[in-house]
């Protein structure tokens, strides 16, 4: 163990490639279990399999007062707003009527 009580990584474990293959999820595993893998092929280390780093926590609030939201940002564009009310500019429908219901 380090000074600062954390436990020292280990160097991989060298292992051929066909004993790897044969036994992949055998060696899943163990780096489930915090074990690594150097993979080797013809004494040529071809791969290092290892568990994954911890995510680093997410810390809310860090980006406070460095993003500025524009002024206009909820409000719709005239054209954009008559296209999703299914109208033109000029307040008719897309199927040629005006914009108020007709009472037949």
């Amino acid at each position: 163990m380090a000074e600062d009580g954390k436990a020292l990584p280990r160097a991989p474990q060298r292992i051929g490639v066909r004993e790897f293959r044969g036994n992949f999820s055998g060696f899943m595993r163990q780096v489930r279990h915090g074990a690594s893998f150097a993979v080797t092929a013809r004494d040529e280390v071809i791969a290092i399999v290892h568990p994954p780093q911890p995510l680093p926590r997410r810390r809310p609030g860090t980006l406070r007062g460095q993003i500025e939201m524009a002024s206009d940002f909820d409000i719709l564009p005239p054209a954009l707003l008559a296209a999703m009310e299914g109208e033109n500019l000029e307040g008719e429908n897309s199927e040629g009527g005006d914009s108020k219901d007709e009472v037949a």
